[in-house]
């Protein structure tokens, strides 16, 4: 599931179903909504028939008044109600920060401000976040881009709820897979680009500072919600997770696989992208979002293969076969298939599928008469080497300086399996 709802006018509205606690619940799909701007709908349009079709009831909306008469606000429908709760009271002067300023630091700073400001606003927030849980109804909260206040409210709904701190952070982070249409969008009205340090962006170390912040002055979320929003965080807590929480599926529909083409090319980029941002939430050091774009999907379907997975229509995760890998092995006699980008759809792929995954992709080299399945690990990711242990490889060797084509040499380990 690609949490980015597909809107022609909007770019980061998405679904917060289908996130895991640690005890194995899930958010359910479908009932909670994040999104940037629902000013830029307009009725009559595929967009508001899509937005319709959600079943929304509740829109918040967290911008200042001003940010409305300028901007507008959702049309009016009599299926939803319409709440302005602007929960930012210090309005701060991003476009005159000079490069030098981190906006890691800086945007974490701010995000403390509005938790101590905004407790009238955020507190009525989450009351109408659980009473439309309580309802059935879906809701969706938003702002002006859906980072700042949206993605502190949403920090504070899904800590509420149970949460791990790193999925709060990636998914603070998944902004990023919007960054480019919202940059695009801004340019398209003012005729130039942003001015401001990082429009758009939503690094990770943002939410993991904020969150580390609010728990260094009120020592948890919950004692914010209690002490700063007078609510009882237990029994909102509570209320949420009786409400919004349901077991994982037992049961999914099997894999299937299929040869990617050229048309594919976009939802690898995304697919990779999203990989990426699940890694630096949990402070893995290994992929960045923007390393490979649809140029680097499409040569490695014409040098070799890509393959996607699905589980029913949904995708669940692909990878690439190479059938020569110079800069990781060097030169060797065709024995072997390289497989490489082994990635899954976060929270939504079925369990197992990276080992399913691997064994579709043995079964691709086995075809091909060649007696070897190698693939390469980075040397400072020792539990991914572990996962490729346990499914039968064997390190046989390390390479100290393999080139990814960016000139920047890294270390990786070497592992093979003899296929049967």
């Amino acid at each position: 599931m690609d949490r980015h709802i597909p809107f022609d006018a909007l770019h980061n509205f998405r679904d917060l179903g289908g996130y895991t606690t640690p005890d194995g619940l899930r958010i359910r799909p479908g009932r909670l909504y994040r999104a940037d701007s629902l000013g830029k709908l307009r009725q009559g349009t595929e967009d508001w028939s899509r937005f319709l079709s959600l079943g929304i009831r509740t829109v918040i909306d967290l911008r200042h008044p001003w940010e409305i008469e300028k901007r507008g606000r959702v049309p009016s429908a009599p299926s939803f109600t319409y709440h302005n709760l602007s929960i930012e009271h210090r309005p701060y002067n991003q476009p005159a920060l000079p490069p030098e300023v981190d906006p890691g630091p800086y945007l974490a700073e701010r995000y403390m401000e509005v938790a101590e400001d905004g407790t009238k606003e955020i507190r009525r927030a989450l009351e109408l976040v659980a009473d439309a849980a309580e309802s059935g109804r879906p809701l969706v909260f938003h702002c002006a881009s859906g980072k700042d206040r949206t993605g502190q409210l949403a920090a504070l709904t899904l800590e509420l709820l149970g949460i791990p701190d790193e999925t709060i952070i990636e998914d603070y982070s998944l902004t990023e897979l919007a960054t480019e249409a919202m940059v695009a969008a801004w340019t398209a009205r003012e005729g130039h680009a942003p001015t401001w340090l990082g429009f758009g962006r939503a690094p990770e170390s943002v939410m993991r500072l904020f969150l580390a912040a609010l728990r260094k002055r009120y020592g948890s979320a919950a004692n914010y919600v209690t002490k700063e929003l007078s609510l009882d965080a237990e029994e909102l807590g509570r209320r949420l997770r009786t409400a919004l929480l349901e077991p994982r599926p037992t049961t999914w529909p099997p894999l299937t696989y299929r040869r990617a083409e050229s048309a594919d090319a976009t939802t690898l980029v995304r697919l990779r992208d999203s990989a990426a941002l699940w890694q630096l939430a949990r402070g893995i050091d290994q992929w960045k979002p923007g390393e490979k774009d649809e140029t680097h999907f499409r040569a490695r379907m014409q040098q070799g293969e890509v393959w996607l997975a699905h589980t029913g229509p949904h995708l669940a995760g692909a990878w690439e076969l190479w059938w020569e890998d110079e800069p990781a092995w060097g030169p060797r006699p065709a024995d072997a298939g390289y497989i490489h980008r082994l990635m899954t759809t976060p929270h939504t792929a079925p369990p197992g599928t990276g080992r399913k995954m691997l064994a579709e992709a043995e079964s691709r080299i086995t075809a091909t008469g060649r007696p070897y399945a190698r693939l390469d690990c980075l040397s400072s990711n020792p539990q991914l080497c572990a996962y490729y242990e346990s499914a039968g490889y064997k390190v046989v060797g390390e390479q100290s300086a393999k080139q990814d084509g960016t000139g920047s040499p890294y270390a990786v380990t070497l592992l093979e399996k003899r296929l049967a």
